[in-house]
This record gives C-alpha cells, structure tokens and sequence, in this order.
C-alpha cells in the first residue's frame, strides 16, 4: 500500500521570499493531486511525520463511515510517528479533496498547507485536451516570507499571499487554438470565501462539489467559492493564437489565478459541450413530504466573545447527535445563520440539494458545501443512505475547532 507521508517541506512560498516558509506537505510536495480510476479502490497509509495527531478526510467523497477521518469521532487520530491504513472504493467519480479533520485540531495543518485534490475520473470522461487541477489556499506570510502560525482565530484565518498548487500565482496554462480544457477548481483556503471570475472565457460548469450538475454558464461569469467548494468546468478556446482569458479571484481589484494562452497550430472543433451522465447512485427526486425536518441555528460572535454554536451548544462526540434516522430517510435540514458572517458548512457522508425558499423544488445540482448568507436561513435535502457517524460542520477551520460542528446518526 503506497504511503501518504505527512511531514515538513520547507520552501520559499514567495518569489521574493529571504526565509523559507515551515510547510507541511503530504510526501513532502505542494500542489500534486491523487488520481484514480473510478472503480479503482483508493489504498493508502498516512505515515503522520508531523508533530500533531492526525487523521484526514476525503473531503465530498461518500465513504464508509470507518473511513471517513474524523479523528474523536470515527476513529482515534494517528499520533506523531505512526502510520494508519485507509482502503475503500470511492462510490463516486469527481473532484474531492483529502485534508486534515481532528476535532478541535484541524486549523494548524490546514494552515501549514497540508490539503491535496483527489480526483476519480470517470470511466467515459468528456473529451478534453487538458484535464487541470487548481488548487487555490492562502498562507499568512511575514515580511521575509516566513510562515506565520497565529493564535487561535475563532473568525478565521485570512492569509496574506495566495497561491495555486502551491505556487505563485496566476498559473499559465498553454494550449492549442481551439482547444477544450477542463479546469477543476478546489478552495483549500482556512477561511477566505470569494468569488471567481472568467475574464474573456466561455465556461460551462459541468460539475459541483464532485457531482455531475445540468451544463450551464455561470451568471455573470462569476461563481461563488467558498472553502471546500469544487467546480468542474469546461472551456473552449479561440480559433487564434495568443491570450485567451483568466480565471480570476475577486479579491479587491481582482486577483488573477490561471492566466491561458493559446500557440501553435489550431485544433480541429470538438463536438458541442454535453453535460454528464447523472450520478446513478444518487435519488432522482427526494420525498420532502417524508421528510424528518430539523432547524440548525447558527450563532456566535467572537468580536464579542460569544461562542460559536449550534443549537445552543458546542460540538462534543459526547452530545447527542442533532438527529437519529434510519438509513433510507429523506431528511431536511434548515441553516438558520445568525451571524453577521457567512457561514459554510459542510455534510459528511452525503451529498444534498439545495431547496428553492418555498420547498417547490431545488437547484439543478448537488452540494455538500453549502454557504448560508449573513442573517439568511437555507434549507437542504437530502436522503441518508449511508449508515454511521456523520459531522455537519464548518469548514473555516479555526471555527471548526472551536466547535462549529454537529452530527448526524444513520442507522
């Protein structure tokens, strides 16, 4: 079995950096992603080289709730020098992540770059020239480039200087005239939420959050990109050589991440832009009117010293779970934000679609990262087929392990 090996990488994140930055990387390499055919197991051993416990989640993948990585929860973290196996069949073709999840220890690995995109191709993927991987992360950098580790943020940590796949930004990506291209974007960021945008590119979403969704074009070119969201998209380019477009982050003026350029000699037209196969494993439609129905209220204020909290309480593997059904059971869930910040959470285990205000239907896609706005409550269905322990929680790392999380109970 291949090991996945956490342990320091130092390097220069920055260009201009005189200090290297005190990294972690799984084997020692920013920005590299595992790939695997759909059907294929995914087998590793994470060998922890770090001087935290450890335990990482296939972040959006459904697994088996004993391979689900969450340490405190599903299984005890691995300790600094020793080495945990992890063997299942990812049901699902798609864009995942594998990153840290040890309740109330997740921010300083997240923080130190310790996240990789896993991607499990379809057996009949669409025809593309390029298949490019894009992991977007920020770090808090000092003056000489060094990694800062802060203190606990309860807000959550805004790095200084942004990065994909582990390099300065904006990636160039070089292809054919004519070429088609997909991009797969992943946000591996503590806690920056924004927007992206596609200067001078027609791009069409194909898949959210590893799940295939109905084609589209984002509206107004933009998407939202919350931490721990992932988009699959597909990009044609101009017949003509030369610069093609960017894939741009709206951070203050914008912030260029992938800059493409299109040389040589023109490609022949590939066939019109199809969606994907929809996910068979998944429900055609979810009986709302069956439906258990919870409310999840979300609160606190660290400007204020109010603790975060849902339902009132702080997540403990000790508490009750904020819902027991059995496996099969369509279930509701109502974010009720109420904070002035937006918050995304993350479910475990599933993946769900997001309802319209009235409950007569849901978005074209599935999710399971959702951002629910400031002061704004959104609902979320989805049927629980799979049997365990299953954290619904923020994925702003730093509220995470301040306890912004609960769990569901499948049996």
């Amino acid at each position: 079995m291949p090991f996945l090996s956490a342990r320091p990488a130092p390097q220069r994140l920055r260009p201009d950096s005189t200090q290297e930055a005190e990294i972690w990387a799984f084997n020692g390499k920013l920005g590299e992603a595992t790939r695997l055919k759909h059907g294929e197991d995914l087998a590793f051993t994470l060998k922890n080289e770090t001087a935290l416990p450890l335990s990482v989640h296939c972040h959006g993948v459904r697994s088996p709730n004993a391979m689900d990585g969450v340490g405190g929860l599903t299984e005890e973290p691995t300790a600094p020098g020793k080495d945990r196996d992890y063997r299942f069949s990812p049901p699902d073709s798609g864009t995942f992540l594998i990153r840290p999840c040890v309740l109330g220890k997740s921010a300083e690995p997240s923080e130190r770059g310790l996240t990789r995109m896993l991607i499990v191709e379809e057996a009949n993927p669409p025809q593309v020239d390029l298949d490019i991987p894009l992991l977007v992360d920020d770090w808090m950098l000092g003056e000489q480039g060094d990694l800062i580790l802060a203190e606990p943020i309860p807000m959550g940590l805004l790095g200084t200087f942004l990065s994909v796949n582990g390099k300065p930004t904006p990636q160039p990506i070089k292809a054919a005239p004519g070429a088609r291209i997909r991009l797969r974007l992943a946000n591996a960021c503590n806690a920056r939420t924004m927007r992206l945008r596609f200067d001078g590119l027609k791009a069409y979403v194909i898949a959210v959050d590893g799940q295939p969704s109905n084609t589209f074009e984002p509206l107004k070119a933009s998407l939202p990109f919350a931490p721990g969201n992932r988009y699959d998209l597909l990009i044609d380019l101009g017949p003509e050589p030369g610069p093609a477009g960017t894939v741009t982050a709206m951070i203050g003026n914008g912030f260029p991440l992938a800059e493409i350029v299109t040389e040589g000699s023109r490609r022949e037209p590939l066939p019109p832009v199809a969606p994907l196969p929809p996910n068979p494993k998944l429900p055609n439609a979810i009986r709302l009117q069956d439906a258990t129905r919870r409310d999840v209220a979300i609160k606190g204020d660290p400007r204020t010293n109010a603790p975060w909290s849902l339902n009132g309480a702080s997540g403990s593997p000790s508490s009750a779970p904020l819902v027991t059904v059995k496996r099969s059971t369509p279930v509701v869930l109502a974010l009720k934000n109420e904070t002035g910040f937006v918050q995304p959470m993350h479910l475990h285990g599933h993946s769900f679609r997001l309802l319209h205000p009235f409950d007569d239907g849901w978005e074209p896609y599935w999710l399971d990262t959702a951002q629910v706005p400031e002061n704004k409550t959104i609902r979320i269905a989805f049927v629980a087929d799979n049997p365990g322990k299953w954290l619904l929680a923020s994925t702003v790392m730093e509220r995470f392990d301040a306890g912004l999380w609960t769990w569901i109970e499948v049996t």
